[in-house]
């Protein structure tokens, strides 16, 4: 038996933008027509490292896929010069167990949490959308960003971060894929007067304000991931029309676990899973005025549907290490 090795070098030189939404569209549709076996993430919390570590197995049981990432996040590690968020993922073989491939997954889940906000705006947003507003401009909003223009005729990006360095690095960074006007806002709510909002911070207490936010706005909430973590406002959660990735996970640890756990919102309000739209169990946004939120608290079938778009290539073009397992 060999495992194939491929380093995060390897999986950042394979791994597209656009395969990655292709493969997160299909995993977000599989799981909407009830063909995914996805348990809730499982946590390891490092209180006094601020950091966690998290598990997530998936399998694709119409494409017979499977496997299991192991990602940390911890908020402190820029100050050391490491990534905040590191992974590691391993592809399965369902029919008789045996490891395919094992690869550095840190690059691999910045795009498919790209691609993801991605597809839920293409889905949730108005079609005419220009304007897109950032808060936070870290690693995640890139490949938001990243992922948005792919679909979207983008002519002003708005930026806020409490970091201007930041700010001003995801501008440089951002006119690589996207030749477009930027501003970069003083102030919160200067980013939100616009037509698609992407929240990507770590925040535990609300950054972004209900009376900010303009009739018709789409919201992509990235940053909340984990039990406590919250950036929109409880009461503008209450108003919109919200969407999850996973019902049972987002509950737990997405955007609404702090209004649910307030009593503001309760479980039923929440509107649909993003995969129910794609499966067309349920409608996406139905007018121009609706405010529409996709709560992303990031799932193994993601990982293991982009996870297989790059083993796939990397055996076609003779990528990676063969490893020895006996």
């Amino acid at each position: 038996m060999e495992v194939l090795w491929l380093t995060e070098e390897e999986v950042k030189s394979l791994l597209t933008m656009d395969e990655a939404i292709a493969a997160v569209e299909k995993a977000f549709y599989d799981h909407g027509m009830g063909r995914t076996q996805k348990p809730p993430k499982s946590y390891l919390y490092f209180s006094k490292y601020e950091g966690d570590l998290r598990t997530m197995p998936a399998y694709l049981e119409g494409l017979d896929k499977a496997g299991v990432k192991i990602v940390n996040v911890h908020t402190a590690n820029p100050k050391i010069g490491l990534p905040t968020v590191m992974a590691l993922l391993t592809l399965i073989s369902p029919k008789n167990g045996t490891h395919l491939a094992i690869m550095g997954a840190t690059f691999l889940t910045a795009m498919r949490t790209g691609a993801a906000g991605t597809v839920a705006a293409k889905h949730l947003a108005r079609h005419n959308c220009r304007v897109v507003g950032m808060i936070g401009a870290g690693v995640q909003a890139r490949a938001q960003l990243l992922g948005l223009s792919r679909h979207f005729k983008i002519e002003q990006v708005k930026v806020f971060d409490t970091s201007q360095e930041r700010s001003q690095y995801l501008e440089k960074d951002g006119r690589d894929f996207l030749d477009c006007e930027y501003l970069i806002s003083a102030k919160p709510q200067e980013a939100c007067e616009c037509d698609i909002l992407v929240t990507t911070t770590p925040s535990r207490r609300p950054v972004i304000k209900d009376s900010w936010i303009l009739p018709g706005t789409h919201i992509n909430a990235i940053g909340a991931d984990a039990k406590g973590k919250q950036e929109l406002q409880s009461t503008l959660i209450k108003r919109a029309k919200v969407f999850v990735d996973d019902l049972a996970q987002a509950v737990h640890s997405g955007e609404v676990n702090v209004p649910i756990s307030e009593g503001v919102l309760l479980p039923e309000e929440i509107y649909a899973e993003i995969g129910e739209v794609l499966a067309g169990k349920k409608p996406g946004r139905e007018n121009d005025t609706e405010i529409t939120i996709f709560d992303s608290t990031g799932l193994g079938i993601q990982d293991v549907a982009t996870g297989f778009a790059v083993y796939e290539k990397a055996l076609q073009t003779g990528r990676g290490i063969k490893l020895p397992m006996a």
